[in-house]
């Protein structure tokens, strides 16, 4: 029989999850149904509520849902409770397992696949929501100088810095304060699924470091705003596709017990 599983969000017509699971499917042997559902702003419980009702075992989940996940969880895995937020649910009985691979397929991309150090260097996070939590401790497990949190509300990525301040050397800015330049700029804001721009100085690229979006490419070949604007300022760029495809891969392992290979299936999603 097939199992059914699904990315939960709003807006979702634009997600390639459906495709790399079905890959990873296909490479692994396994029976699987992976669906795009679309939840209103409002109704994300109720969404989850009825997937589980129709014999859903399992969801990704997606902007803007990704702190009610966690809430909606009634059990959590150590980095899921580390970060405040669930980007994956397993459904199984009366309960709702919460984990979150978004940090740990972040950090896989940079690393891994891009080749990028993150040791030692002055990485800056922009955002302070459900995407961001979740990849501040897979980043300062990976020992950089210093890793500043900016956000368009100062009080939360202050929150954010000092609940994480025992794990490693972390700041918090408003955009209008972030000063100097850094190695590494990370976009973990929505603002590029409307074509916006974070507030910040191009100054901020001066390193002539790494920028990367955790958005990805809407078409196979347009860079995101904040990608076209980094590379004007000198920064080699990335999209996160290659996050996507490697915390995927994470979620298929926790709900069907085997770990996909990673690397053709992103370089048929680049081509």
């Amino acid at each position: 029989m097939t199992d059914i599983y699904a990315v939960i969000g709003n807006p979702i017509a634009h997600s390639r999850s459906p495709e790399i699971h079905a890959r990873f499917a296909a490479q692994t042997g396994q029976d699987i149904d992976y669906r795009r559902l679309l939840a209103p702003l409002d109704g994300f419980a109720q969404t989850v509520a009825a997937f589980i009702a129709a014999g859903g075992k399992g969801a990704n989940v997606t902007v803007p849902f990704k702190l009610e996940a966690f809430a909606l969880a009634t059990r959590l895995s150590a980095r899921a409770q580390a970060a405040g937020a669930v980007n994956t649910l397993k459904f199984d009985g009366d309960t709702i397992f919460g984990d979150n691979t978004d940090g740990v397929g972040l950090v896989a991309d940079i690393v891994c696949n891009a080749g990028v150090a993150l040791a030692g260097r002055r990485i800056l996070l922009l955002g302070a929501g459900g995407a961001a939590r979740g990849v501040i401790l897979p980043l300062l497990q990976q020992a950089p100088g210093e890793l500043v949190i900016a956000n368009r509300t100062a009080a939360k990525a202050v929150a954010l810095a000092q609940q994480f301040a025992a794990e490693g050397p972390i700041l918090a800015r408003d955009f209008a304060a972030v000063a100097g330049s850094f190695d590494i700029v990370i976009n973990a804001t929505a603002a590029s699924l409307s074509a916006a721009l974070p507030p910040i100085a191009p100054s901020v690229f001066g390193r002539a470091g790494f920028a990367y979006d955790m958005m990805y490419m809407m078409h196979s070949k347009e860079p995101t705003v904040f990608m076209r604007f980094a590379a004007q300022h000198g920064a080699r760029v990335r999209d996160g596709l290659g996050m996507l495809v490697e915390q995927a891969a994470e979620s298929f392992l926790l709900w069907r017990g085997v770990r996909p290979a990673t690397a053709d299936v992103l370089a048929q999603l680049r081509a």
